[in-house]
């Protein structure tokens, strides 16, 4: 996309009209029935139509892996933000299901069936049965070498290809938007953020509540000094989105498909056949080599060290966010966890993550205890009898008072009868409001990362902030697998006494694989 002054961005917002409001589509539209009328090739300009933005102005965007995540990225960029072009779409699997959720509407993954999605929505938004259609890869290299076009990638491929792909985009000139963990190592993490601070792309992290206003609203009410000075959190992830080997919901998932195979802890010894249409060994990328295994794929990795992170990894840049944010922790200085049993191949079910975070300008130091597997603080007095602790959350304890931030909830404060006189802060927050009628929650934080492509604001949780927030989840989980006390030198990136843990902070890659 060619370099625009700021007059003329701002010239270009004050004169841009409402777009007009396409059909937003439910995926059992964009998937159901047959095929539409054949898409033939003709230029894009047919998308510009009156009251759209005209193609010269639209952030041409790739999706790299498209699992059920990405599938969900994909409809709230069609849905959400009319000055974006899904130009391409890119995945080691061609098609296939993606177990994630069993209550979805549709448990498709793959490229082809994202190509599809893509190229009926454009058809259906310009009345036409002609489009251009969107671009399908298996390599991500491939993709990058010959679309040109690509102004903007976004990453939602498994935890251990995230670096590796975000990082060629960069190299690429390409603004880029990574799912979280922003990355599988800590050393990954430092460098896909200083890679991004030379490049001078835009940048974003997939922990999408960091655009919602309830989020930032937390942030706000921490930072007026309300619970007064703040020297400990309490953050938790209940169960109901775990997806370990072995976890209650991976087996229900495996009941559901007919699948007899038992789920543990150690890796598999058999080697089924590869799915056809799965490339397994660029599944794997950077990754040591091992034999297809059902128990890997679709989305049980994330239980598995060499591919993600476990269940802080998962959620721990989510949940964490707001403390991390208001509380600007920065680096730990000690951490430690107690769990379940873990191994060398799979995470726990279960963990507790002590961090001891020093203090920071005029805030003191503080501890944050991470709980997950269905594991909770104890249960504050001030809360009311009738009321549970919610099922993520976190919990504040200043010196004036305390406060419980739902997940994606309005902060409380306890006792709840203090909100009776309490007057919300005034906003010192950006609050993203998307374009068009969806409301999925991703928009917001979408809507932020194009902004900033196109010349705006940097992202609020841009790689500069990403980074240092997925190095201290990382920590964390290098604390959980070594079953030790650490201390932590983070502007060295080096565990000063368990020398021999400092080999998760950094990764080796497979032969022809590099950063």
């Amino acid at each position: 996309m060619s370099e625009r002054s700021d007059a003329v961005l701002l010239e270009k917002k004050r004169a841009k009209k409402h777009p007009s409001q396409a059909p937003v589509l439910s995926r059992r539209d964009l998937f159901a029935g047959a095929a539409a009328a054949a898409l033939a090739i003709v230029p894009r300009s047919v998308l510009g139509g009156n009251g759209q933005t005209p193609p010269s102005d639209k952030l041409n965007i790739a999706v790299v892996g498209t699992g059920c995540q990405g599938i969900r990225h994909i409809e709230a960029l069609l849905a959400n933000q009319p000055d974006i072009q899904l130009a391409a779409v890119c995945d080691v699997n061609r098609e296939g299901s993606d177990y994630y959720d069993l209550d979805a509407e549709n448990g498709i993954a793959g490229r082809e069936p994202a190509r599809q999605l893509v190229d009926r929505y454009y058809a259906e938004q310009t009345r036409t049965s002609k489009y251009k259609g969107c671009a399908s890869y298996s390599d991500f290299r491939e993709m990058l070498e010959k679309e040109k076009s690509i102004d903007a990638v976004l990453v939602a491929t498994p935890d251990h290809t995230h670096a590796i792909v975000a990082m060629q985009a960069i190299k690429a000139g390409k603004h880029v938007y990574c799912e979280k963990p922003l990355t599988h190592t800590i050393d990954e993490a430092r460098k896909l953020a200083e890679a991004a601070r030379q490049a001078k792309v835009a940048t974003q992290m997939g922990n999408q509540f960091h655009a919602d206003d309830n989020l930032r609203l937390q942030v706000e009410t921490i930072r007026s000094g309300v619970i007064g000075q703040v020297r400990e959190v309490h953050a938790w992830c209940g169960n109901a989105r775990w997806h370990g080997p072995w976890s209650q919901v991976s087996q229900r998932r495996w009941a559901a498909i007919g699948q007899t195979w038992v789920a543990g802890p150690d890796r598999p010894q058999d080697a089924p056949q590869v799915p056809a249409g799965l490339d397994w060994d660029l599944w794997l990328g950077p990754a040591p080599y091992r034999p297809f295994h059902p128990a890997y794929v679709p989305f049980k990795w994330r239980g598995w060290w060499d591919f993600g992170s476990g269940m802080l990894g998962d959620m721990g840049c989510h949940v964490l966010d707001a403390a991390f944010w208001a509380l600007e922790l920065g680096h730990p200085t000690i951490v430690e966890a107690s769990s379940t049993r873990a191994n060398a191949e799979t995470a726990p079910v279960a963990a507790t993550v002590h961090y001891q975070f020093p203090a920071r300008g005029d805030m003191p130091s503080a501890e944050v205890m991470w709980y997950d597997g269905g594991l909770k603080p104890a249960r504050p007095s001030e809360l009311a009898e009738d009321r549970d602790l919610p099922a993520q959350g976190l919990l504040f304890i200043g010196d004036q008072g305390k406060l419980l931030a739902g997940f994606g909830n309005a902060p409380t404060l306890l006792p709840e009868s203090r909100m009776k006189d309490f007057k919300s802060p005034e906003k010192s927050l950006p609050r993203i409001k998307p374009q068009g009628e969806s409301k999925l929650q991703l928009s917001a934080h979408h809507r932020e990362w194009i902004d900033a492509c196109q010349g705006g604001p940097s992202a609020l949780s841009s790689f500069d902030y990403a980074g240092p927030l997925t190095e201290a989840v990382l920590l964390g989980v290098i604390a959980i697998r070594t079953d030790k006390r650490l201390h932590w030198n983070g502007q060295n990136m080096t565990i000063t006494n368990v020398p021999a843990a400092n080999a998760y902070v950094q990764t080796s890659y497979r032969q022809g694989w590099t950063l």
